[in-house]
Order: C-alpha cells, then sequence, then structure tokens
C-alpha cells in the first residue's frame, strides 16, 4: 500500500488482526520492509504490525539532496497519523534505531515501548569520511560496488557460506536501493548524537546486539544501555549486523518477551 504524507509517497504494508497493539518496524539502511519478514511471521498472531519503507528506499519515494534524521522521524510521524494510529510499539535496526531515537525525543508519548537493534546513539567525527567515501562511491558507481562490501559486514562468513539464498536476497535490495535515497540517508545517518538525552526517553527500551557486529559493536549497544535508565540488553551469539535474519528465532524471542512484558 501507499500513501502520500511529508511531501513524499511512503511504501507500507500490514499484517496481523485489527485491534491487536501496533508494532512498527523500520528497517536498516539499504534494505527494505522484506528483511522483517521472520519477526513479521512470528508477531503477526499477536500484534498489528505496520512496516513501512524508509525515505529513499523500496517502494518509497527518493527525493535527491540531504536527509536529516529529524525528516526521516517526520516521516514516521505524519505516516502514523495518516493511519490513525495513536500509539504503538517500535522495533528499529541500525538506521531504523536512528530513526527510532530521533522520534521518541521529538514525539515524547507516541511510542509505547522502543527496540534498538544493532544501531548507535552517536557516532565519533572520524568515521565522516567513511560515509562520503560510500556516497562517493554510490554516486559515481552506482550500487554494485557497495554491495559485497556490505554483506560482509551485515553477516558473519558461516552464515554466507550457508545461508546464500538468504543473503541473495540481501543483495538483491541492496541493489535495488536508489542511490538517492542511499546517498540521502548516508548524509543523516553520522550526525546521530543522542546519547547524552537517551535518559528524555520515557518509554520502556529494549537494545539487542548481534554479538559480531563490526558496524555497531556491542561497545555501542552498551553505551545506549548504560545512558537509557532501566533499559534491557540482548547480545545474540553468532549474528552480524542483521542480527534479526542471522539469528531469527533469537531476535523474535528477545522482542516478544520484551513486548508482552510493557
Amino acid at each position: 500500500m501507499k500513501t502520500r504524507v511529508n511531501g513524499i509517497e511512503v511504501s507500507y504494508e500490514v499484517h496481523g488482526e485489527e485491534g491487536a497493539p501496533w508494532l512498527v518496524l523500520g528497517h536498516s539502511l539499504a534494505c527494505s520492509v522484506r528483511m522483517w519478514d521472520p519477526q513479521i511471521a512470528a508477531l503477526k498472531e499477536r500484534y498489528r504490525i505496520l512496516a513501512y519503507d524508509t525515505r529513499g528506499h523500496g517502494g518509497t519515494e527518493a527525493p535527491k539532496g540531504e536527509y536529516s534524521l529529524e525528516l526521516l522521524a517526520d516521516d514516521l510521524f505524519f505516516l502514523l497519523k495518516e493511519l490513525r494510529i495513536q500509539t504503538a510499539h517500535y522495533c528499529g535496526l541500525s538506521m531504523g534505531g536512528m530513526i527510532g531515537q530521533t522520534f521518541a525525543l521529538k514525539y515524547p508519548g507516541v511510542l509505547r515501548t522502543l527496540t534498538l537493534a544493532d544501531t548507535t546513539s552517536r557516532y565519533p567525527a572520524e568515521a565522516w569520511p567513511l560515509w562520503q567515501e560510500r556516497i562517493r562511491t554510490a554516486s559515481e558507481r552506482g550500487m554494485e560496488p557497495l554491495a559485497q562490501p556490505t554483506l560482509e559486514r551485515w553477516f558473519t562468513e558461516p552464515f554466507r557460506k550457508g545461508n546464500t539464498a538468504a543473503v541473495e536476497a540481501i543483495r538483491k535490495l541492496i541493489l535495488a536501493t536508489p542511490v538517492a535515497g542511499y546517498c540521502g540517508c548516508c548524509y543523516a545517518i553520522p550526525r546521530i548524537n543522542l546519547t547524552a538525552r537517551l535518559k528524555e526517553i520515557k518509554c520502556p527500551i529494549l537494545v539487542i546486539v548481534g554479538e559480531q557486529d563490526p558496524g555497531t559493536p556491542p561497545a555501542m549497544a552498551r553505551e545506549i544501555h548504560e545512558h537509557a535508565p532501566g533499559s534491557q540488553l540482548v547480545v545474540l551469539p553468532q549474528a552480524a549486523h542483521l542480527a534479526n535474519l542471522e539469528q531469527p528465532e533469537g531476535f523474535s524471542r528477545a522482542l516478544g518477551e520484551f513486548l508482552s512484558k510493557s
């Protein structure tokens, strides 16, 4: 389904029974709602799930220019408003987690819980050149050169070798990501600097991280956990950045248990 909010056309899916609590899923950079298929299958019996494609990704419009996390949070706010969703649980991975933090701070009271998976609350200044290089590569050569290095960060080597179909599906999502959308989000991501404000978020917080995540490693997850009073931390073994796909059962179990208590 598609609707026009905040000046762009947004693509989204709704799963589950009417009347159940809402759970919103926010995906990573260079992915789409499809990265959440295992969690949708595991949780749709208990929750009304809204999975949406972030600005510049999947079936959502990809305007040219620099995006900000505030803009991406606004997209979600106006989507919830359009769908008449007053409160919801939220689970975001990587970029989705950054949008979640920004949203929770900008729109307090909307989120019932906040799950932050394989993400960070801040990047050091020295990370910016890395993101500039990714922007340059995508702008000059497209998404193809970025696909394999990204997959190597997102999945452990044993998983890549033993789950070729799952890895290939994510490769296709990376390649299908519009360059404008990828670059727009690459401007937003490294500017996150919310660690000192995490204590302002009043809803329950769950932090999940793959033990072998090289992009947003456990140290970043622990920093969020330490600065978010009352938060819970789950470290999933044998998982890299897309922990929800590499360890789908463990991820869905941790998320489901957290939601059921909140």
